[in-house]
């Protein structure tokens, strides 16, 4: 009888415990780690995933697909992974391509990875009066052959960059020399390419479709495949995630017809 008080005590002290964590719902944050130009969109359907998923907070890190790959590498807490180019999955992914991964780095989940969407290349330019108009990726070449104009590009490290580098190549053009005359200037992520088009401090800059529309930018051109490659958007759950399972329903989740209605509004396609 003696010993009644005191477990009494220890059951007092841990009923109201026992009691709040069944009352309310379990805080999580799942952590997606996104190419800077799926910014807009996953932005708005945050609020719709957060609504079905009492409890869960969506927590966007958006950048270049480099910055992106490198900092998982780096062991950034990260759940999902969307690159805007299969090169940057491919190098976090032994499953990947093995050219772009030849140390079999791991970090991708097993049978997580799909082609999530896909994008088109486009060239954008100022409004007339500020400068040369560039009428089409033609025209730009014959441009920047001459020196007459200055280009924006995406680094060499994201993904927009290296599809601006394919179609300096499929024209013969050198970058390195063009960049020395003074012919290019680099954005580290296609949003500060977009903003310098915007601004009117560059004639011309090459962007993504989906960009050029979130910025009220109309493009005189688009890449064919053959200059540049198809713009797929690669997405998979990352190997470290503490919530594999809710990763998945969120690639789920961005797969769905309503998600895609969305993508397609700002000129994404659904990967072929």
């Amino acid at each position: 009888m003696k010993g009644l008080p005191v477990c009494l005590l220890i059951f007092a002290l841990l009923l109201p415990a026992t009691g709040c964590a069944a009352g309310e719902p379990v805080e999580i944050e799942l952590t997606v780690f996104a190419a800077a130009s799926m910014t807009e969109t996953l932005e708005e359907r945050k609020p719709v995933f957060e609504k079905a998923h009492p409890g869960v907070t969506v927590i966007y890190n958006f950048d270049s697909s480099g910055t992106l790959k490198t900092q998982i590498q780096e062991g950034a807490v990260c759940d999902v992974f969307i690159s805007a180019g299969q090169t940057q999955m491919d190098q976090l992914d032994a499953g990947g391509a093995p050219e772009d991964n030849p140390d079999g780095l791991d970090f991708i989940l097993k049978g997580s990875r799909i082609d999530l969407l896909e994008n088109k290349i486009a060239l954008c330019v100022p409004s007339a009066e500020n400068g040369p108009h560039i009428k089409s990726f033609d025209h730009l070449a014959e441009q920047l052959a001459n020196g007459n104009i200055l280009l924006c590009m995406g680094n060499s490290d994201v993904p927009v960059g290296q599809y601006a580098q394919n179609i300096l190549a499929y024209y013969g053009l050198d970058e390195i020399a063009l960049a020395e005359a003074g012919c290019i200037t680099y954005g580290s992520n296609v949003k500060e390419v977009t903003s310098q088009v915007s601004e009117a401090s560059v004639d011309a800059g090459i962007i993504y479709g989906t960009d050029a529309f979130s910025a009220g930018l109309v493009p005189v051109d688009y890449a064919s495949p053959e200059m540049c490659g198809q713009i797929i958007y690669p997405a998979a759950v990352v190997k470290d995630s503490k919530h594999p399972d809710l990763a998945r329903e969120y690639l789920d989740f961005l797969t769905s017809s309503q998600s895609m209605e969305v993508f397609e509004q700002v000129g994404f396609a659904p990967a072929a």
